[in-house]
């Protein structure tokens, strides 16, 4: 069986390390936003070269508690991608906000800029741009758009921790970067968690209010606020990962590069680089027109493969009837996920490969 991504695997390989920060987390008892977190969020933040780190219980509220700290309103409009995970547009409408879905780039599955300017509206706060599977977006075209406009910039960074643009990380190129750490995620833990980038002062002590239950001061509350905060758990799960950051994002770089070579010459489309950023393939996502036919056969020989996403957020039926749009419809018909992580062997990668070749010949 070859598994889309080996948690165990990661885990055995830093097994040590691991179990110790969880055992002194238990000896110490202390679980809530103690040192490991603390200590976390000044790792992540000298990491991505921000001022400010904000840890939450998710990657969904990561985008919910951005968008809450700069003001997102009922009735605001924010730009967005329809191929997503719905996360990214649920958080908009947490706050009684309206996600209005955008076309994608058929090669980079990021949002199509050319058709961003024309959704504004005099109703538009923001736009939120996704770095799908690890691909960055032109962050310098988004924010040459949004003062043109004079609105806000968040990242949705969960599939893209480490992804870099011109010596810049994701997450540090905009109002507030929003990261996931689901278990699958390029610096994953082992439930769920989130972390908030800023590099505005203010921005940062709203959030770091908001995730705890609008409290600066125990039993004290100057606003609503939420119950998320990250684990001190996860936390220490966290660390030892975060320092092997680079290494992890390289390996799934090289195993995208194996893949490269093996598909060569077949009826598909392998993932784009754009050249504007360093991808860091959270997914390794190709489009093929036989699609389930390659499904089909990975899985009868015990190789896992998925879709993200069949069904673009426009057409959930949660968002009602809205217009087509086709790009990202007809990626969702065609697109497939292979296995990628760090630790997938070449001897593994070569017999996808083979598969994948004997069904499309």
């Amino acid at each position: 069986m070859i598994p889309m991504v080996d948690l165990k695997g990661q885990y055995l390989a830093i097994k040590d390390e691991i179990d110790s920060n969880i055992q002194g987390v238990l000896e110490s008892s202390h679980f809530i936003l103690g040192p490991n977190v603390q200590a976390f969020e000044k790792e992540a933040a000298d990491y991505l070269n921000v001022k400010h780190a904000i840890g939450c219980a998710s990657g969904t509220d990561a985008l919910h508690l951005a968008l809450a700290a700069l003001g997102i309103q009922a009735g605001d409009e924010v730009i967005t991608s329809t191929f997503t995970f719905i996360a990214t547009a649920e958080a908009i409408c947490y706050l009684g906000a309206v996600p209005v879905f955008v076309d994608i780039d058929p090669k980079t599955f990021n949002l199509d800029l050319n058709q961003v300017e024309a959704a504004i509206s005099d109703k538009t706060r923001a736009l939120l741009p996704v770095h799908l599977f690890g691909q960055p977006v032109d962050m310098q075209a988004i924010n040459t758009l949004a003062s043109k406009h004079n609105l806000l910039v968040v990242e949705d960074c969960a599939q893209s921790f480490g992804a870099e643009i011109s010596g810049e990380y994701t997450g540090a190129l905009s109002a507030a970067g929003c990261f996931s750490f689901f278990p699958s995620k390029n610096l994953g833990c082992f439930g769920d968690g989130g972390l908030i980038t800023t590099n505005d002062d203010a921005t940062a002590e709203r959030l770091k209010v908001l995730r705890n239950h609008g409290s600066e001061e125990r039993y004290h509350h100057s606003m609503i606020g939420y119950n998320s905060r990250l684990d001190e758990l996860q936390a220490a799960i966290l660390r030892p990962k975060l320092k092997r950051m680079d290494d992890y994002n390289q390996g799934r770089r090289r195993v995208a590069k194996a893949y490269a070579e093996g598909l060569a010459g077949l009826p598909l489309e392998i993932p784009f680089e754009d050249g504007i950023g360093t991808h860091v393939y959270h997914q390794y996502t190709l489009l093929c027109d036989r699609r389930d036919e390659i499904m089909a056969a990975l899985q009868a020989q015990q190789i896992s493969c998925a879709v993200y996403y069949p069904i673009p957020l426009h057409q959930q039926s949660v968002f009602n009837d809205q217009p087509s749009l086709p790009v990202s419809e007809s990626v969702a018909a065609r697109c497939l996920s292979l296995p990628v992580y760090p630790e997938l062997e070449q001897e593994k990668i070569e017999r996808i490969c083979g598969v994948i070749r004997e069904t499309l010949a």
